[in-house]
Formats: C-alpha cells, sequence, structure tokens
C-alpha cells in the first residue's frame, strides 16, 4: 500500500485539505452547537465531493494528461474562462501560501528555545522555512508525496495523543447545546468550505494517476473521508469538554486558537497537551503548504505552457515562491487580511468553475464513460448553494447575518 499512487494521492488530497484551520474550527462553531455543526460539515463535504468528481468526469476529455484546469475552463469557456480560472486560483493559493509561510516561520523561529539556545528571526525563519520545504514541491508530485506519508503519520499520532487526553473529559450535556442564534449554521458556511478545498491539486492528483478515472475517484473519497472524519472526532472533543458559555468566554478574551489552546490546557491540565496541540498544528501547516503550493506550480505551468513562456522547473519555482514569500518577509497583513475572502475564491474555483465546466463538457461529449450521478438537476442545485456562499461574506457585511469567529 506505501507504493500504491492511488493511496499516495488520497494522502497529498487529505493533507491539503486538513490544514492548521481545523484547530480554529470549534471556535467558528462555538455559537451553534454539535448537533448542527455535523450536519454542516457532512453537506458541505457531500457538496464538495460531488465537485471534485466533476473535475474527474471533466478530465476525460482533456487533449494531454498533465493540462491545467485553466486549459480545460478556455477549451469549454474560451479565454475569458481561461482568466477567470486562473486568477481565482493564483489569488487563492498565493494568499494562502503566504500565510502558510508567515505562519510557519513563526513556529520555526521559536523553535531554538525549546533546546535553551536564541530565538531565530522571523525572517530568517520564513526563508528558512520556505526553502526547506520549497524543495520538495520543486520535485514535484512524487517529492510531495513521500514527504506527506510521512508527516502524516505524526500528524496523526499528534491527534490521537489530543483525543486521547480530550474524550473522557466529553460531556454529554455539553453536545446537547442548540445554537445560540441559527444564523451562525449560514455564516459559519463559507469558512467551513475551505476546510475541504483540495481541488487545487485536482490536475496534479490526475496527471500523477496518469488519467485513472477508477483510481482518480478512490482517491478522492479516502481523501476526503480522512478529513471529514478527523473534523468530527475533533468537533466532538472540544464540544464535548467545553460548555457553549466557556466557548464564549474564551471567543470574547482571546478569539483565536491561543485561547482555544490554553483553555484546553487548563480543562485537561497537562502541559504536555499544548506541545501536542502544537506539533499537531505544525504539521497541519506544513501538508497544507506543501498541497498549495503543489496547486501554485500546477497553475502557473498551465499558464507558461499556453503562451509559451519557459516552464523549466527554475522558471516554476521562482515565479511560484517570490511573490507570497516578499508578502511574508515585508506585508503579511495585506495578504491574511486578504484571507478573509478565501471562501468566496473557493467556492468560485471549487463549485463554480467545475459544474460549468461539466455542464459545457456533457453537452459536448453526451457519451463519456464516466459521469457524476445526479444529472443537470444535482448541477442545479450546487450552483444555487455555490452563490449562496460566496454571497454570505458581504451578507455579513452589510449586517444581515451575524458574524462568526474564524
Amino acid at each position: 500500500m506505501l507504493k500504491n499512487k492511488t493511496f499516495g494521492s488520497a494522502l497529498i488530497i487529505a493533507g491539503t485539505t486538513i490544514g492548521a484551520g481545523m484547530l480554529a474550527m470549534p471556535l467558528t462553531s462555538a455559537g451553534m452547537g454539535f448537533g448542527y455543526t455535523v450536519l454542516l460539515l457532512i453537506g458541505l463535504w457531500t457538496l464538495l465531493v460531488y465537485s471534485g468528481l466533476l473535475f474527474v468526469e471533466v478530465y476525460q476529455t482533456a487533449d494531454q494528461l498533465n493540462d491545467g484546469v485553466a486549459t480545460l475552463a478556455e477549451k469549454y469557456f474560451g479565454v475569458p474562462g481561461r482568466i477567470l480560472a486562473t486568477l481565482s486560483l493564483l489569488i487563492l493559493l498565493y494568499a494562502l501560501s503566504a500565510a502558510y509561510i508567515t505562519g510557519g516561520g513563526s513556529l520555526l523561529s521559536g523553535l531554538p528555545t525549546a533546546f535553551g539556545m536564541e530565538a531565530m528571526s522571523l525572517k530568517t525563519a520564513i526563508v528558512l522555512f520556505t526553502v526547506v520545504l520549497g524543495s520538495f514541491v520543486v520535485i514535484g508530485t512524487k517529492g510531495v508525496d513521500g514527504i506527506t506519508r510521512l508527516l502524516f503519520i505524526g500528524k496523526l499520532l499528534a491527534f490521537a495523543f489530543v483525543l486521547f487526553m480530550m474524550l473522557p473529559k466529553a460531556a454529554t450535556d455539553n453536545l446537547m447545546a442548540l445554537p445560540l442564534n441559527y444564523a451562525f449554521v449560514i455564516s459559519a458556511a463559507p469558512i467551513f468550505f475551505t476546510s475541504f478545498g483540495f481541488h487545487v491539486i485536482m490536475a496534479s492528483v490526475n496527471s500523477y494517476l496518469d488519467g485513472d478515472v477508477r483510481q482518480f475517484r478512490k482517491a478522492i473519497l479516502v481523501g476526503t473521508a480522512i478529513p471529514l472524519f478527523a473534523y468530527l472526532v475533533w468537533q466532538l472533543a472540544t464540544h464535548g469538554v467545553l460548555t457553549q458559555s466557556e466557548f464564549v468566554r474564551i471567543l470574547q478574551a482571546d478569539p483565536t486558537l491561543n485561547g482555544l489552546v490554553n483553555a484546553v490546557r487548563e480543562i485537561t491540565g497537562s502541559n504536555m497537551m499544548g506541545e501536542m496541540v502544537r506539533i499537531f498544528s505544525a504539521l497541519a501547516l506544513i501538508t497544507s503548504f506543501l498541497g498549495v503550493m503543489l496547486g501554485v506550480f500546477e497553475g502557473l505551468g498551465d499558464l507558461f505552457k499556453r503562451y509559451r513562456l519557459p516552464h523549466n522547473r527554475i522558471s516554476l519555482t521562482v515565479t511560484a515562491f517570490t511573490p507570497p514569500l516578499i508578502f511574508a518577509l515585508f506585508y503579511p497583513e495585506g495578504f491574511i487580511s486578504a484571507l478573509s475572502y478565501a471562501g468566496l475564491l473557493c467556492a468560485f474555483y471549487c463549485l463554480i468553475l467545475p459544474i460549468g465546466l461539466a455542464w459545457r463538457t456533457r453537452q459536448a461529449n453526451p457519451n463519456l464513460p464516466y459521469r457524476v450521478m445526479g444529472g443537470n438537476i444535482a448541477l442545479t442545485v450546487a450552483l444555487i448553494i455555490g452563490i449562496v456562499i460566496m454571497l454570505i461574506p458581504f451578507l455579513i457585511q452589510a449586517g444581515c447575518l451575524p458574524a462568526v469567529a474564524g
């Protein structure tokens, strides 16, 4: 199994999906209660697995094995389709990668203090983090597959320890809490939506699996089932340990990951718990960074190939890493603030775009070997949900919906 490409692809999908944001998810769902959080997670997982399988359907019509999503968008929607697909992908991924580089540098800069040495400067740590981990991305999907397998084992062990400490303290009464405001379920949707954003590496996975539809489908189903299970168990542990009033108090005192981590440390009475949460956070951040940068390489390679620009590993490396590295070093706030709209970009790229591509693909190729179930009715329902998710951030800004942490 360890040499199986389908298994490796599933782990890359899972690693890209499970990011450091997972630890902040309980804060986002604080006012929702456990029951409605479960319904939202399962609903969004179903929706995004459906859109992921739409990419599998569309990739049956790719002219070349390594065609990117933007090339498919141009094939069915012309140059405007390519522009929209490329811009939405690169803006989203550059924003995410800048945030991950900043977060990874921050974690790395404090590492020497754990061994009694002087802390590393943040800028040095950011460059070191980017160079060391970026080298695996430069190698390609095979390199990311190899390191992801190792990191995933560490991430699972840290996560298992955290759950082992927390689950015995879960109380049924805490899990039965109802939402403080039912509108929180709608407001949280865009933030939870990005927790299943594996679609940015579809081209890389398709190429890695040699266009095998059966393996591609299996990789998506297994690769997304892992994070869904992890999210549900994590929410069970945190909602079970903390009462809703404690959640609200934490949000008022410190509406960040640190607030949740400190509260969990207090309740379990274990400093080791804090260290395990930190390790899990670091590993989650690294695997997400690897997946995101793989997506950047895919998008840029597709763009450069289309316009006959040099698309060797050197030109792609410089173009992929320079923008997020510059922003992480000199202006991290700019890109991190842009992440508030990541749900909007993610909804377009992960839902609206594959729906449009599938619609046109079915018109042009009515006899494809594989077709996602549900027909045009399912496409229409998914499209309406996608548009609503894109509108939610603006409705929150306008005061029509309550804001949630995240």
